[in-house]
């Protein structure tokens, strides 16, 4: 079966770690048709925006994309097109697998924890203004209905992968409506489903855990900006956000990215690490049932990695992105003999 997704490779590094990362998938025996679509800073120039609109209708026609890295202004300038294409696809899961890697050392090893992060309400609705000169509002949005979509598709998923526990995180003690009507929602939902073990707990309570043992937790659902702040915290437990996969997912579309920035410091160098845009492939394969192809190109990676031969300059190794590339697909097909 051959699928027709959208590529989009993003700014600075993305050309460089998504042409690794379609070489990978080509060596796995997935056949894909790749429809480039133009998307973050690099189509400003061009189209007069960061997201056209006929980069929308490719992901809606298609259902899925990879996208890579995409520079987002700090202070000014456009938004983000991450948060962009979230709220325009209505992509309500931010999904952040987080676990440690063979090869990789960091301070804690066996983590193995899973976010799920609302992403379409809270702060991020970027619903602010200034009544008064000096004085800036910024709204806070949080409804029920996306609560519940958000936890009962976070217990689905954790159910699905065998995993045993659920945790939200809150400030309901400061935010009593807004993060008590998450809590609410999350009740509610664990009352349909008896069968995963459901607690929750201040996000303060939960960072200072995080990095004292976090294999403590198994997987955690959250509002739009703790999910932001803790998903970061956690790809640092295991190596950093150069390492881990990342997806954003609705009811009807996919987009499935690489975290990091894009690094312009390093923009066609061939310095750039693909271990995440791969790491997100993967995450694409299965969803778009792919299992044992997903299965190979993990299992390729985390080879080369725990192997220690071949790593970029991030991890403390010296190869390129166009070495790195190819003894994964060594990998591959070295299982495949």
């Amino acid at each position: 079966m051959a699928y027709e997704l959208v590529l989009l490779e993003g700014d600075g590094i993305g050309p460089e770690v998504s042409d690794a990362t379609v070489a990978v998938l080509a060596a796995s025996g997935v056949t894909i048709d790749w429809l480039r679509m133009p998307a973050g800073a690099g189509a400003v120039p061009t189209h007069g925006t960061p997201l056209p609109d006929a980069t929308l209708r490719a992901i809606e026609r298609c259902r899925v994309a990879l996208k890579g890295p995409s520079t987002t202004p700090v202070g000014g300038g456009f938004t983000s097109v991450n948060v962009a294409i979230r709220q325009a696809l209505d992509l309500y899961v931010s999904l952040r697998p987080v676990r440690s890697i063979p090869g990789v050392r960091t301070r804690h090893d066996g983590v193995d924890l899973v976010i799920f992060r609302e992403n379409t309400e809270g702060l991020y609705k970027g619903m602010e203004h200034e009544p008064v000169p000096g004085v800036v509002e910024t709204l806070r949005i949080i409804s029920a209905d996306a609560c519940r979509r958000i936890c009962r598709w976070a217990g689905d998923w954790a159910r699905a992968e065998g995993r045993h526990r659920l945790t939200l995180v809150h400030k309901a003690t400061i935010m009593k409506q807004s993060d008590g009507l998450f809590i609410k929602s999350f009740r509610e939902v664990g009352d349909e489903d008896p069968f995963l073990r459901r607690d929750d707990a201040l996000v303060d309570d939960v960072v200072r855990e995080l990095v004292l043992d976090p294999t403590g937790f198994d997987c955690l659902v959250m509002e739009n900006l703790y999910g932001d702040v803790l998903s970061d915290l956690c790809a640092g437990l295991v190596g950093g956000l150069g390492v881990v996969p990342g997806a954003n997912i609705g009811d009807r579309y996919a987009v499935f990215e690489a975290v990091h920035g894009s690094a312009p410091d390093i923009a066609g160098q061939g310095l750039a690490n693909p271990t995440a845009l791969i790491q997100s492939a993967v995450l694409l394969l299965r969803h778009i049932g792919e299992r044992t192809a997903a299965a190979r190109v993990e299992r390729a990676l985390l080879s080369v990695l725990a192997a220690g031969e071949v790593r970029t300059r991030d991890l403390g190794g010296s190869a390129d992105t166009a070495a790195f590339r190819d003894a994964v697909i060594a990998a591959l097909a070295q299982e495949a003999a």
